[in-house]
């Protein structure tokens, strides 16, 4: 698919002025005029993040109603239950509330429901089935129960206290919990908006543990150290694609820190099974790599196989399960792949659906767990919203994924009718429908998808940042942009764009990806630089130009060495 090429409008008296104030090269400060920042002090924020500079949770609405109820289960000696989603940031939200309390001597469980057969969120069964049975006086869930409203009520009529942490949005009324920590309430001044559900969770333990400091709680023990959560909590923040933006930014960069540092056995585990060489971590092996193998606990049996990695105690054990991940990761992506090739082929064999503006497809049996994933690929290709049905006993449970500037959770609003549930976000929902609905709720999709875009919506844009030229690019440089990570939602890595570049080698490895040795071709005697380009251009092979193209610039660590690498984003030859 062609992409479109945007340079960002600069005003070059700024650029110049914050490279002067900040001490960096013109290419850095161009970089971080285009993401808004244009004061040294800004600047200074952005580069050198501390936890310190984390805005206050004190504000999320609701906060000092939980702490209050909490502090009292915690004297009271009752029971609490942590209610949990089955992703990683679920996950991941569920292991920090459930350490913390077990920390502070709380007779403390936790719940996370079956992807398949139970489905999302908290439910009024697993009231009457779990929480009343096991005695609970008090119930905390993480990354859902915004859209929980029986569950609320049924909890509130069994004379159990339910208090919400989640940051999904919330359409109508607020459920009847005691409180509803979601910094996406409308009536919630904190600005806290981009919080993944671990974010909320850790803000509510930021805030329980002052509480508890002022209550004398820690008198006769050291506080938890907060900061040792955050490995967690950018894990979870990563994996849910959250912007990685002002507060996440803080907490994703002291977490990578931290699980490069290696003091949780369980990913530390995890680092070994996906053959992640621990001399260096970004956010790239958090999404790819380690976030799949939680995930696919999840998908493919049970999530509560991640939470006993995240929480193992010693290396053995954490070993075993992760071990066990692998193995379901691999499961995961062969049920992926025969899903992905299913559809590729109904797709080719029906190309007018290739003329609509959204894909809405469905199939008898597929596995649920993995729709999420296979509606993400297919959305790439084609690059529109898709959602992916499986039907059993005229039900169906979907997933769907959208591409940048068209909000799916808003087009899902938009066929309610047709919907018995829905929940998500602006780039990833999930809806449960009755099969005889699925052929109207596939019409009216398109419409509102249709009403909302333009054609040109629907072709993917580089945001390019700067004009390069190889022979300007230097090890300072490239330093100096790994300043800018860790790079995802909201903080794009930098995109480049050089013209006249001359092919001195090329050869494909793996499958389709092409390995080269470029060099600007108006000045010969400067210097070469390796290249790789994923799913390449066939073309290439027979050129020894290439006309303009768009790059990445890293450094490759290999075996303790880092050598300069181009990766190859787009080209026209």
């Amino acid at each position: 698919m062609e992409n479109r090429w945007q340079m960002f409008d600069q005003d070059p008296d700024k650029v110049r002025e914050l490279s002067q104030k900040v001490n960096c090269h013109p290419v850095m400060a161009s970089i971080l005029v285009n993401r808004n920042i244009h004061t040294a002090k800004t600047a200074a924020d952005f580069l050198n993040t501390s936890l310190n500079n984390m805005p206050s949770p004190f504000s999320l609405k609701d906060m000092d109603v939980a702490v209050n109820r909490i502090y009292k289960a915690i004297t009271d000696k009752e029971k609490i239950l942590i209610f949990g989603d089955y992703d990683v940031d679920g996950i991941t939200a569920t292991v920090i509330l459930l350490n913390f309390l077990r920390y502070a001597g709380v007779d403390v469980s936790y719940y996370i429901p079956h992807r398949v057969s139970e489905g999302y969120s908290i439910q009024p069964g697993h009231i009457s089935r779990y929480a009343r049975p096991h005695n609970i006086d008090l119930i905390v869930t993480a990354d859902c129960g915004s859209g929980s409203h029986q569950a609320a009520a049924a909890a509130k009529n069994a004379g159990i206290d339910m208090i919400i942490t989640d940051h999904h949005t919330i359409t109508g009324d607020i459920p009847p919990a005691l409180a509803v920590i979601n910094p996406k309430r409308q009536d919630c001044p904190a600005g806290l908006q981009n919080l993944a559900g671990v974010g909320v969770a850790f803000c509510l333990l930021i805030c329980l543990r002052t509480y508890l400091r002022e209550k004398g709680f820690w008198q006769d023990d050291s506080e938890p150290n907060l900061k040792s959560y955050c490995d967690l909590v950018a894990l979870g923040t990563v994996a849910d694609m959250v912007p990685l933006i002002e507060e996440n930014r803080i907490l994703c960069k002291t977490g990578l820190t931290l699980i490069h540092a290696g003091h949780r056995p369980g990913l530390t585990a995890l680092l070994e099974a996906s053959a992640i060489q621990n001399d260096f971590l970004d956010a790239d092996d958090i999404a790819f790599r380690l976030a799949p193998r939680l995930n696919a606990a999840g998908r493919m049996d049970h999530a509560a196989r991640a939470v006993e990695l995240l929480t193992a105690q010693d290396l053995d054990s954490a070993q075993k399960t992760a071990h066990a991940l692998n193995l379901l990761n691999r499961q995961r992506r062969q049920v992926e792949q025969g899903i992905f090739t299913d559809i590729q082929r109904f797709l080719k064999n029906n190309p007018s659906l290739r003329q609509r503006r959204s894909l809405v497809l469905s199939g008898q049996g597929w596995h649920a767990g993995v729709l999420g994933i296979v509606a993400s690929k297919i959305a790439n290709d084609y690059y529109r919203p898709v959602i992916l049905i499986t039907t059993r006993d005229g039900i169906g449970i979907g997933s769907g994924r959208s591409v940048a500037g068209l909000n799916l959770y808003d087009a899902l609003a938009s066929c309610k009718p047709y919907l018995e549930t829905f929940g998500g976000h602006s780039m990833a929902a999930g809806l449960k429908i009755r099969k005889a609905n699925i052929a109207d709720f596939q019409n009216a999709f398109e419409n509102v998808i249709r009403r909302i875009s333009q054609p040109e919506d629907l072709t993917p844009i580089l945001k390019i940042d700067a004009h390069l030229d190889l022979d300007t690019i230097s090890d300072a440089l490239i330093n100096e942009l790994e300043a800018l990570m860790p790079f995802g939602t909201g903080n794009p890595e930098p995109l480049f764009m050089t013209a006249d570049v001359g092919v001195i080698s090329s050869k494909i490895v793996g499958k389709n990806h092409r390995r080269m040795i470029l060099q600007q071709s108006s000045r010969p005697n400067t210097p070469v630089f390796p290249a790789i380009q994923f799913n390449a251009d066939s073309r290439v092979s027979n050129k020894q130009k290439i006309s303009q193209m768009v790059f990445k610039l890293r450094w490759n660590r290999w075996q303790g060495k880092k050598t300069a690498q181009l990766v190859i984003e787009d080209l026209r030859l």
